[in-house]
């Protein structure tokens, strides 16, 4: 084998400008490949962060009225009959569940209606929160001024508040809001602290469709404030949804659906249920439309494959008629069928095996260039490297095997006489 190895690469060299055109049909098929698979993947790695953000793991088991959530819903009033509030012992049981980290229970209202304000600048379509401290920790908020409640806030009924970054710009313009008052439904609330994500993260937009695929509603901004004094800015309680905390990206999935199993035991009412905002499968939903439409590239690249194969076979066929003196002077000193089809073979094998090499340099800059020109991400996959080098040896095993039949089975005689 080291010997039919050896004769190739002296084969190979010894033409090299045909050698490389023969290559090129593989060289440009296994880069086409590399490269379309790269940004597959990349692209599908860019949908699964842009869902999951900054990679937290939380999960957000919410109320839906049939399909809308129940927060948008601008007219409930009240606690709807059959769904009770998370209580403590709810909690307790959630954080028990297998892969649960940390659990906070929360109320939460848009504010299309009614809007904050900070003197005269005006701030609506705001999300508002009614939480407790084990909210931030959770869900992933570190405090960037100020501080978040403390247990006076909740058992004073304090009209406090804490505001995320995205409303201390729109509201204060540049202006320091902690101990500054904001105006809710008539209500004075003084700013205590603003906080923001352990790890910001914004979603990579590249058109229309992604903005209104990624973009939330959290743009707007966040207000919260102590869960106490809720019924005091809405007149009424609501019911909570919940954060869950999975300890890891892959578990989402699982605790999101063991938690809105064990909240819906707790509910009687059928037209209101919890679901889990199961982003791992949307992700997958919009991966396999991505997928879908790339699919067609792969074959159109097979097709550079099969011309590079038929290449090689044409190439090889050209070889043994060269050295068919070499073929018959090989047999009439003994040499045996297997051994001359297995030294074309290895030449076959050999020459798609370099073009493969090549192919996946190639496919790897190609996919840069890609990456760089259009902003696609791109990931390279070193197991998919390895099987293209494969898959282009055995596609020189594939269309030499005709060749190596023929220079095997030539009879010595014939061969010598061959000019």
């Amino acid at each position: 084998m080291i010997e039919n190895i050896r004769l190739s690469f002296q084969g190979i060299w010894s033409h090299k400008m045909r050698s490389f055109l023969t290559m090129l049909g593989i060289i440009i098929g296994i880069a086409s490949i590399i490269s379309i698979i790269s940004t597959i993947k990349g692209t599908n790695e860019q949908i699964k962060q842009n869902l999951i953000g900054a990679g937290n793991n939380v999960v957000r088991v919410q109320l839906y009225r049939q399909d809308y959530d129940y927060a948008y819903d601008i007219g409930n009033e009240g606690i709807p009959e059959g769904i009770p509030q998370v209580t403590e012992e709810m909690q307790e049981s959630i954080e028990a569940l297998p892969q649960v980290e940390a659990v906070a229970a929360y109320n939460k209202r848009i504010s299309y209606n009614n809007s904050f304000y900070f003197g005269n600048t005006e701030l609506s379509g705001c999300e508002v929160y009614g939480i407790d401290n084990s909210y931030f920790p959770t869900c992933g908020y570190t405090v960037k001024r100020g501080r978040t409640f403390v247990p006076r806030d909740f058992r004073d009924f304090r009209a406090v508040a804490v505001i995320d970054s995205n409303t201390a710009k729109m509201l204060f313009q540049g202006e320091e809001p902690i101990g500054q008052a904001i105006e809710y439904n008539s209500i004075a609330l003084v700013i205590v602290g603003v906080v923001e994500p352990d790890l910001a993260f914004e979603p990579v937009i590249n058109s229309l469709e992604d903005y209104y695929t990624y973009m939330q509603s959290s743009s707007s901004g966040k207000v919260f404030i102590p869960n106490s004094i809720w019924p005091s800015l809405f007149a009424y309680d609501e019911p909570q949804e919940v954060a869950v905390r999975a300890s890891n990206t892959e578990a989402m999935s699982a605790v999101g659906k063991s938690v809105t199993d064990l909240l819906n035991t707790q509910c009687t009412n059928e037209n209101i249920v919890y679901k889990a905002e199961d982003v791992l499968e949307r992700a997958k939903e919009l991966q396999d439309l991505s997928n879908a439409t790339n699919q067609q590239l792969i074959w159109i690249a097979m097709i550079s494959l099969l011309v590079g194969g038929i290449g090689v076979m044409n190439i090889m066929l050209v070889s043994v008629t060269e050295r068919t003196r070499e073929i018959g002077l090989k047999k009439a000193i003994g040499a045996k069928k297997s051994r001359i089809l297995w030294q074309f073979l290895t030449e076959a094998a050999v020459l798609t095996s370099l073009g493969g090499i090549l192919g996946v340099g190639a496919g790897i800059g190609l996919a840069e260039l890609i990456s760089n020109l259009t902003q696609t991400p791109v990931a390279i996959s070193i197991p998919f490297i390895f099987l293209a080098v494969l898959f282009s040896m055995a596609i020189g095993i594939l269309f030499g095997l005709l060749p190596s039949i023929k220079a095997a089975n030539l009879n010595p005689i014939d061969a010598l006489r061959h000019e």
